[in-house]
Parts: C-alpha cells; structure tokens; sequence
C-alpha cells in the first residue's frame, strides 16, 4: 500500500506543474474594441531539451538513434515531426484559445491569414522539452514561448509580449507520442493566454 502511494506520488507530482508567465512589456488594454486577431508560428529560434540542441540537430540524432534501433523507423518519425507544427501544435494552440475566449463569452477570434487585421500575434516558440511516457511513469512535454503583439502594419511596434515558461503538456493515460504531448504543451499556453485576455481585456 505504502509502494503504491508513493508511485502515486510521482505520477502527480510530474503531471501537475506550474506554467510561468511574465507579462514583459505593454497591457491588453487594446484588445477590449478587436474582434479578430491574426496568428503567425514561428519556428527559428526553437531550441530542444536541456542540452538546447537546434532542431536541425535534435531531428538528426533522433531519426539516426530510431533508424538504429529499427531501420525505417526514424524516417517514419521525421516525416511525423515535421507534419506536427501545420496537423497538431498550430491547431492546438488556435483551437484552445478560441475555445477558451468563447466560454468566457469573449467576442475575440485568433486565425493564422488575417492580413488585414490591425494586430498580429506571433508566437515564436523558443523551448521545447517532449517528455516521454514508459506507462508505468511518465514525465508531460513542456513548451517555452514568447507572445508577441504587434501592428500587422509595423511589425516593429509590439503593443504586448508575454514570456510562457515551460507550459505543461498535461496527459492522462497512455499518450506514447512525443508530437501529441507537444501539443498538449501549445493548448496549455493558448489556454493561459485567453484566460489573462479575458480578465484583463473585458
């Protein structure tokens, strides 16, 4: 029983983690009168687990460690890795702040291809961690971004930029792949975004 509670224990305590925010310049003050707000992912300053590997790298030593242990495999995951930023952690963080921002009765849609929306949000991902998952204990991705709003007209005057330090992606179950909990990573910190909207813009 004893053994038991203290696997418990661990399971919780990896699952259930903190998301840091740090509002670094600007208020929401002028999202109160928008009604839409375009979105754009940006991928080139993104680094990868502690060793903060580039991705070029981390993609290379991945796909070259699986194709290792089973030839194939790390074709397969490579293909899979890179169809994840446009089929699983764009659409999570799209779908999760909107979804959040209509429960709270937020008249305020985020959309990747509004060129004529007065303001831009570019999400530039800078920190990833993938986790991992062995059933029996697992440890959630964690996603690290900053959160720039800017004039889509000038893109040089940032109007609010928010620091998320290692958003969790929580999981319940099973959830074997790095991609999906990657994705979990990018709903928490939409999720985080829309709730600070709605509170401080409305």
């Amino acid at each position: 029983m004893k053994k038991n509670a203290v696997l418990f224990l661990l399971l919780f305590t990896g699952v259930v983690m903190a998301q840091k925010v740090d509002v670094k310049k600007g208020d929401f003050k002028f999202l109160s009168n928008q009604k839409e707000i375009n979105v754009e992912f940006v991928y080139s300053n993104l680094k990868l687990l502690k060793e903060e590997f580039s991705e070029e790298e981390y993609v290379k030593n991945r796909s070259e460690d699986l194709n290792e242990k089973s030839k194939g495999t790390g074709d397969v995951w490579k293909k899979k890795w890179e169809g994840s930023k446009e089929f699983i952690w764009n659409p999570k963080f799209l779908e999760l702040a909107n979804v959040v921002l209509s429960k709270e009765k937020v008249n305020l849609v985020f959309q990747e291809g509004l060129a004529n929306a007065k303001y831009t949000l570019i999400v530039d991902v800078v920190w990833i961690y993938p986790g991992w998952d062995a059933a029996v204990m697992k440890q959630p991705a964690k996603v690290s971004t900053i959160l720039r709003f800017v004039e889509t007209a000038n893109r040089n005057n940032v109007v609010l930029e928010i620091h998320t330090d290692k958003a969790p992606g929580d999981q319940w179950g099973s959830n074997f792949s790095n991609e999906s909990r990657i994705g979990e990573g990018f709903a928490k910190t939409a999720k985080t975004m829309s709730k600070l909207i709605a509170k401080k813009a409305f």
